[in-house]
């Protein structure tokens, strides 16, 4: 039996991010480039059929390991470990304060007990992690500890569907976490690196929008709506005659009539453009903050024709589409006309793939 003894230095470890969101597959595998920045290695994404994943469960998995799999083929690698991440709705998390050095068994037990206090179910059916933040703010002798709880089940079928594809997760993640990871790429493009400034992160997904403010890596505000890029899909099926999964490869491959961009496209954007202006002023009046620096456009939505433009001229605030690869190098399997069109909905992916240079 041969011993991997690359476990002790994960960075030599290979692993693919893989996000299973409510309409897609994307796996990002990454690497250390020459010069000890990060090589974008490939990346794939896989369309999901309708229905397979419904407010972040998995309702199919036989349909999602069939996905992933298709995925993985695409991606052409010979890594099986990927890092997978639970949808934040998905996760209790709480921040404590506790003594400092302590150690790792006393901090279990304390989490253990701190975790029965908030946590609605029995602890035998949840899985729960911590992570030491930090020192507390308040006080240096103490220490700031986050914990995680999501149920087992909700983490078993995410577990199971990367199996069924033949797969080996290593690491359960967050989604909106992974976001921040991927973000962080993103901030080094603004200004002085983003420092001090404040950040809204407008991620617009398949059926979902959410809005997370940030200011140098510290959440001041988060918030979802209903709003999508489905409900494009859907019109265009409707007015062009064409099944839902057809309108959405459409969509993506820009290969819908002239007429598309008057009629369906540009209400959209503007529509688009007026919940982001609406969700922002939802901060203002729920927060002390009346301002933001920038705009990051991330999700599928992100990247139609005139969306940053739109979102700009309508909230009087820069806005840029999200690119998390903006300043890795990329091998030669990575096209890169592709992937500027789909950097904005690879966030997740990009923050697990990220994981496999964590120390």
């Amino acid at each position: 039996m041969q011993f991997d003894l690359s476990i002790f230095n994960p960075k030599s470890r290979s692993l693919i991010g893989l996000d299973i969101s409510s309409s897609s597959v994307k796996m990002v595998e990454l690497a250390v480039d020459g010069k000890g920045g990060c090589r974008v290695d490939r990346y794939a994404i896989e369309v999901l059929p309708r229905d397979v994943v419904a407010d972040g469960n998995i309702v199919n998995l036989e349909a999602a390991a069939e996905t992933v799999r298709r995925a993985w083929k695409r991606l052409a690698t010979s890594t099986r470990v990927v890092a997978l991440a639970l949808p934040a709705s998905h996760v209790i998390t709480k921040k404590i304060i506790v003594a400092a050095g302590q150690r790792e068994e006393e901090l279990e037990l304390l989490v253990e007990s701190e975790a029965n206090q908030y946590i609605p179910f029995a602890l035998d059916e949840v899985n729960l992690d911590f992570q030491v933040v930090g020192p507390a703010p308040s006080s240096p002798e103490e220490i700031e500890v986050l914990i995680a709880a999501s149920r087992k089940e909700k983490v078993e079928d995410r577990v199971a569907v990367a199996e069924s594809a033949g797969l080996k997760p290593a690491i359960v993640d967050v989604e909106s976490y992974a976001v921040l990871a991927a973000l962080e790429m993103v901030e080094k493009q603004l200004p002085q690196g983003g420092a001090g400034q404040i950040v809204a992160l407008v991620d617009v997904g398949a059926n979902v929008m959410s809005l997370t403010v940030l200011r140098d890596g510290q959440q001041l505000y988060a918030r979802e709506q209903a709003f999508g890029g489905n409900q494009l899909t859907q019109d265009i099926a409707r007015l062009y005659g064409m099944t839902f999964e057809e309108a959405e490869t459409e969509k993506r491959r820009n290969g819908l009539p002239d007429s598309y961009e008057a009629e369906l496209l540009q209400p959209f954007v503007e529509n688009m453009a007026l919940e982001v202006s609406r969700a922002l002023q939802f901060f203002f009046t729920s927060t002390q903050f009346n301002k933001v620096d920038h705009i990051v456009l991330a999700g599928g939505c992100a990247v139609l024709p005139g969306a940053d433009e739109v979102v700009a001229s309508r909230t009087q605030i820069n806005t840029i589409v999200a690119n998390p690869f903006a300043d890795m190098v990329l091998s030669d399997r990575v096209r890169a006309k592709s992937l500027l069109v789909d950097a904005s909905s690879l966030m997740v992916a990009c923050g697990l793939a990220l994981r496999r240079f964590d120390e």
